[in-house]
């Protein structure tokens, strides 16, 4: 059957599920609405599996979108992959939300790909890659910016990705699981965790005040 790994992204308010491997999903699912990714998520893991014709025993890995983004929706996908690390000892790949709404631009060879999501308070997580050859070329690391800055940083022209790319003047995207897993073996793509215990999700602030902002 091939390498079956669960992938998982709950940076935004649309929480994406995939299982499958490097060729592609199996099954996916999306959960719409920050506030139910706590209770939805487990059972949208499940009936893809179910879907996949596979038990929480048939997945090899995990590869989690990790941030920046929602502290709630980090968190929540967080507790969730080291519940299952904990079971079941595998394999445990983590890459930013935004290049995984970037992976999934379509972008030619070379192309910059400019990818936003909404930071509150008239700010953005941002990031820029280029994707070509088997390869993620990281042009921008993620991180926060003003509108100003981010046309100050990453100059024109670029292909616009993310869930903000309307605060741009592109269409707004959502990173989907699928693309996580495509990104799996990929240089500058996903990065190995080696002690998941002491890793924590990149909220691309301090998580406190990350979280007041959400609860304000």
């Amino acid at each position: 059957t091939g390498l079956m790994w669960l992938a998982l992204d709950t940076a935004s308010d649309r929480a994406s599920v995939a299982i499958g491997g490097p060729g592609g999903a199996r099954a996916q699912d999306a959960i719409i609405g920050a506030r139910r990714h706590a209770a939805r998520l487990v059972p949208t893991i499940e009936a893809c599996l179910e879907r996949a014709g596979l038990g929480y025993a048939g997945l090899e890995g995990i590869v989690l979108a990790d941030g920046p983004g929602s502290f709630t929706g980090l968190r929540v996908g967080a507790t969730v992959a080291r519940a299952l690390i904990r079971v079941r000892s595998m394999p445990f790949w983590v890459a930013p939300s935004v290049l995984v709404a970037a992976a999934g631009a379509g972008a030619s060879p070379g192309e910059t790909v400019l990818s936003v999501s909404n930071a509150l308070r008239g700010e953005f997580f941002v990031a820029a890659y280029r994707f070509g050859g088997g390869t993620v070329e990281t042009v921008l690391a993620p991180t926060v910016l003003t509108p100003p800055q981010v046309l100050e940083r990453v100059p024109a022209p670029f292909r616009l990705a993310g869930p903000a790319a309307g605060s741009f003047g592109g269409e707004p995207t959502w990173p989907e699981a699928v693309h996580l897993l495509a990104l799996v073996g990929v240089a500058g793509g996903v990065r190995l965790v080696a002690d998941p215990g002491r890793w924590q999700p990149e909220y691309g602030r301090p998580a406190e005040a990350q979280a007041k902002w959400e609860r304000e």
